[in-house]
């Protein structure tokens, strides 16, 4: 193998790199994976696929050898893969779901029903349901993952944003006739015919899961504007998108500004009913004295109810929220921006 295509493969994505060995397996097997993943992780990946489908053998034996697999006899990717990738992706799919992802990729094959929009990308989902009924994109939104849908409602008009939320936290189903009225819409785009399915459920969860991926300011004026609109459902918004498992996301500097501000016995109460995980990350932010003083602490702290563990961590998100409010530390959403 020469020096240029040993080094080849340093210069492929992790994704690319995931492709090749996508197209050695069989399709069976491969289909499998494709299974666990999500739209966008099977849209990349899919691409990927295509763009490896020449790549060279020893950059193959390369990617294989990086992955501790042992794949010496295989030959070239190039020969159908186009069938190939078809396959797969049908029995991972299905032929619905398959038609439109690798209609995206190849310009190719059409889609049906309310499920091709887990495939769109959020400009086009955004364009497609704007002019529709608020209760019909509310559903849209409860069905699409939360950090697409958060996408989506981020393109909307601003003054429409903070009622869709609000729809969303409240909705528990929609009617077939109103589904019926997006299928139109979608069948007119993508010019084939669809089935109406069944009705999509909402609530407070869904609505925080959206929020959380919302991004630039926009997260807390819908929060602030819902809570105007109906405090309960605006609280229990807000309470659910920051839970204290999200303060594992804290960077080093951030963890240590917010223990600083937190008293001995309430993080002591808070940790009584914490995983190792959460205990882990803020006994590295402090000192070896008093990380071991904290810990000795919880083991000699008798029996806590569940509610009192549950006050104290609310307590210290509380204080994580002020923090954050002045720009003392740095709050990390599940998106991938900070706020």
């Amino acid at each position: 193998m020469s020096e240029e295509l040993a080094l080849a493969p340093r210069h492929l994505s992790g994704t690319q790199k995931s492709a090749i060995l996508m197209l050695l397996l069989g399709e069976d097997e491969a289909a499998d994976l494709l299974k666990h993943m999500g739209p966008r992780e099977v849209q990349n990946l899919g691409q990927a696929m295509y763009s490896v489908a020449d790549v060279d053998q020893d950059t193959v034996n390369v990617v294989l050898d990086e992955f501790i697999l042992a794949a010496r006899e295989q030959t070239s990717l190039g020969l159908g893969t186009g069938p190939y990738v078809k396959n797969v992706f049908v029995k991972a799919l299905g032929e619905e779901k398959a038609g439109s992802v690798l209609g995206r990729m190849s310009s190719s094959a059409p889609q049906k029903g309310i499920e091709i929009l887990d495939w769109m990308d959020a400009r086009s989902i955004a364009a497609t349901i704007s002019s529709e009924h608020p209760q019909v994109i509310a559903a849209v939104l409860c069905h699409l993952e939360p950090g697409l849908a958060a996408e989506v409602l981020q393109l909307l008009p601003e003054e429409m944003q903070t009622d869709m939320m609000l729809r969303v936290a409240t909705l528990d189903s929609i009617q077939p006739d109103a589904l019926a009225e997006l299928e139109r819409v979608m069948q007119k785009q993508i010019k084939t015919n669809a089935a109406v399915r069944s009705a999509t459920a909402g609530g407070t969860t869904t609505a925080a899961r959206i929020m959380n991926y919302v991004r630039g300011g926009a997260d807390r004026r819908i929060i602030e504007q819902l809570t105007i609109m109906n405090e309960n459902i605006g609280q229990s918004i807000q309470d659910q998108m920051f839970v204290f498992e999200n303060l594992l996301a804290l960077d080093d500097r951030s963890m240590q500004t917010l223990l600083r501000s937190v008293d001995n016995t309430l993080l002591v109460a808070a940790l009584k009913g914490s995983d190792e995980r959460m205990r882990t990350k803020m006994f590295a932010a402090m000192s070896q004295r008093a990380a071991q003083s904290v810990q000795d602490e919880i083991e000699s702290r008798g029996p806590m109810k569940v509610s009192e563990v549950q006050d104290a961590q609310k307590r210290i998100l509380a204080i994580a929220r002020q923090l954050g409010e002045s720009g003392a530390i740095m709050l990390g959403g599940s998106g991938d921006d900070y706020v």
